[in-house]
C-alpha cells in the first residue's frame, strides 16, 4: 500500500542549518552549567555548584534560591564574568555584587576557603 503523498526531501541548506544548530549548541550543552535553582544563569565555568549546600523556595511574593559554587578562582575575575553576562540576559546592575531583572533581585558575595573561593548566589523577590 503506498502513501497519496510524497514525503519531501530535506534540502542541502536545510540539512546544513541543522548542523550548524547542533555544532554551536552542543558546547553550550556540555559545558554550560547554570546556577542550582537559577536555570537561567550560568555558572562561571571556573566554578563548580555545591548542590547539598543550595536552597530553593518558592511563594506567593516570588521565588527564592540561595546556592553556592566553589573554584579556584579570584572574586575580580567572578565579578568580570558576572559583569559581562548579566547584561546580556537582562538584568541591570544596581551596584557591585547587585543585579535586578523583571521583580527579582540577584546578589554575589564570596568567602575565601581552600586558596579558592565559595560563592553565595542569592536570588529574591523585588
Amino acid at each position: 500500500m503506498s502513501l497519496p503523498f510524497r514525503r519531501a526531501k530535506p534540502s542541502a541548506l536545510a540539512i546544513l542549518a541543522v548542523a550548524v544548530l547542533m555544532i554551536v549548541r552542543l558546547p553550550a550543552l556540555a559545558d554550560g552549567q547554570f546556577v542550582d535553582g537559577i536555570e537561567d544563569l550560568p555558572l562561571m565555568p571556573e566554578l563548580q555548584s555545591v548542590p547539598a549546600a543550595s536552597v530553593d523556595f518558592d511563594g506567593l511574593a516570588g521565588r527564592i534560591v540561595v546556592a553556592f559554587a566553589e573554584g579556584k578562582v579570584a572574586m575580580e575575575d567572578v565579578r568580570a564574568f558576572y559583569d559581562a553576562t548579566l547584561p546580556q540576559l537582562g538584568w541591570d546592575r544596581l551596584e557591585a555584587d547587585r543585579w535586578a531583572r523583571a521583580g527579582e533581585e540577584l546578589s554575589l558575595d564570596a568567602v575565601a576557603e581552600r586558596g579558592g573561593l565559595v560563592v553565595r548566589f542569592e536570588l529574591v523577590p523585588r
